[in-house]
């Protein structure tokens, strides 16, 4: 069973950083992409950034410049570091990975962490 666990998130004043960090595990045999996505109350799930196999990388407007992702391939692991922090960006963050178990890949998702910015 594939699992994504995200941990880093926390209560954060304006204007500071942290460091998201999401590990894969179980039967897997590769991850295509991964990346991460945030949900604020009352809005819609928005990619954030995400990395693709080859290190290939895409970033939301919002966040660019402010936020960098990263991965090690060889421990299943995508982090997103998170620096010059607004209220706009408190919501709950999630993991996705693009993931093949067999033939087909799925997409996986972690649990949510919690990201609070305030002023």
């Amino acid at each position: 069973q594939v699992q994504l666990v995200e941990s880093g998130g926390d209560l954060v004043q304006v204007g500071g950083s942290l460091r998201l960090s999401c590990t894969a595990s179980g039967g897997f045999l590769e991850i295509r992409s991964m990346g991460w996505y945030r949900q604020a109350p009352g809005k819609q799930r928005e990619l954030v950034a995400s990395i693709g196999g080859d290190g290939s990388t895409y970033y939301a407007d919002s966040v660019k410049g402010r936020f960098t992702i990263s991965r090690d391939s060889a421990k299943n692991t995508v982090s997103l570091q998170m620096n010059s922090l607004k209220p706009e960006d408190t919501a709950v963050y999630y993991c996705n990975g693009d993931i093949r178990t067999w033939v087909l890949f799925h997409a996986y998702w972690g649990q949510g962490t919690q990201v609070t910015v305030s002023s």
